[in-house]
């Protein structure tokens, strides 16, 4: 008997070991990770990448000028597929897809985490020129729809005011009125995958390029939307 107690106490003790040697190097690995991702936003990488933030900010607020979209808030399911989108070649980008095609598959990881977990305390602003009465249009298309044309309001997938919902339906409110502009003329088109059930593509078709420039506007007006949480509502 007290021998096999003495042997349970060290089957046991062996467990608790390498129980602890595993979370170890599972948090070394995070911290490395993590690591990793910081000085690809920060600096870039020694294969040509250029830093993140040079576009999206330091804290992942977007551009709103040049038209650079904000990352802080998205999920990293939802920029890890946008990511391998743009290193295919399904999503179409100048600029993205050179870069996304730069990165290893280790590196895209390394960065998605560490992006999907920064915060931001910018406030989002609204993007000269977007205009409340110019928008009618596109509040009248964003909360209600045209179900005459079978146009879904756009708060039925992204939550009212555009704060997103889920990984699959990212925020829109503060996003650049010409970031959202030139994503939705990209579905019309089919340069940019469809998404979900193929929604946006059959939405974007059913927009005119007034209709367009509307709710971009309406929604790159939206302020006061939170951000940076990335497990919460989360283009």
């Amino acid at each position: 008997m007290a021998a096999d107690r003495h042997t349970r106490t060290q089957t046991l003790r062996a467990s608790l070991l390498s129980g602890t040697i595993f979370l170890l190097s599972v948090m070394n690995a995070r911290a490395g990770d993590a690591s990793t991702g910081m000085e690809i936003a920060k600096h870039g990488t020694s294969a040509g990448a250029p830093a993140c933030v040079g576009c999206h900010g330091v804290s992942g607020e977007g551009n709103v000028s040049a038209g650079f979209p904000r990352l802080a808030g998205l999920s990293a399911a939802y920029l890890s597929e946008q990511m391998a989108a743009f290193a295919s070649g399904e999503r179409q980008s100048p600029i993205m897809s050179p870069i996304a095609k730069t990165l290893t598959l280790e590196e895209r990881v390394a960065l998605v985490n560490y992006l999907s977990n920064l915060r931001t305390s910018a406030a989002a602003k609204p993007e000269a020129g977007a205009s409340v009465t110019s928008a009618q249009t596109g509040a009248w298309i964003a909360t209600r729809g045209r179900w005459d044309t079978g146009l879904p309001a756009c708060a039925q997938c992204h939550g009212p005011r555009g704060a997103g919902v889920g990984a699959s339906f990212p925020p829109l409110a503060g996003q650049p009125a010409s970031y959202l502009a030139r994503q939705l003329h990209n579905w019309k088109n089919g340069t940019r995958p469809p998404g979900p059930m193929a929604l946006m593509q059959v939405v974007a078709s059913k927009l005119s390029d007034a209709d367009i420039v509307a709710v971009a506007g309406y929604y790159g007006a939206q302020t006061g939307v939170p951000t940076g949480d990335p497990n919460g509502s989360h283009p």
